[in-house]
């Protein structure tokens, strides 16, 4: 069956509505700032070397504090965690301290790393680009932790009435 292209991007948002994404939550830490947000636009660009990116829109505290960051760390939340993802989905670091609401621990380069998320890596910043009303953060990963099988991943559908604590 055909389909008329749409000129207007109609198409494009119909299709991008219907991806099922896994949902992340990126931390950073900069000049004693600790902050993280959900995540949606990340993926693997690398093989060799290994890299990552992950896109923080442009309006999010987490933005601010990356963009002064040398690492970020990158979540990976069990379906089950959708209070965690509401928490770094619908709460703004400009308001409150999200990492005072849930358990993290502090890794050795002073990067926060949520120890309720079972599947994260974490690695210096090797590039920022500018894309639209996001940034991206190019990492190299350099460590984490991978159980040998996870638990099924929250993913985009599942978090699409969540209210974002920045408008887009």
């Amino acid at each position: 069956m055909a389909m008329a292209a749409s000129a207007s991007g109609d198409a494009f948002e119909g299709v991008a509505a219907e991806l099922d994404y896994p949902m992340l939550i990126a931390t950073t830490s900069a000049d004693g700032e600790s902050t993280g947000c959900l995540v949606g636009f990340a993926t693997q660009v690398s093989l060799q070397p290994a890299r990552f990116l992950v896109c923080l829109s442009d309006k999010n505290y987490t933005h601010a504090v990356a963009t002064r960051a040398s690492h970020l760390a990158v979540h990976y939340i069990a379906a089950d965690q959708v209070e965690l993802a509401r928490l770094f989905g619908e709460q703004t670091g400009d308001v409150i301290n999200k990492l005072a609401r849930c358990d993290w621990r502090l890794a050795a380069d002073g990067l926060p790393v949520l120890t309720g998320a079972e599947c994260w890596f974490a690695g210096p910043i090797v590039q920022v680009v500018p894309f639209g009303d996001h940034t991206g953060f190019v990492i190299e990963p350099d460590r984490g932790a991978a159980p040998e099988r996870s638990a099924q991943l929250l993913s985009s559908l599942q978090v699409r009435s969540l209210e974002p604590g920045h408008g887009a």
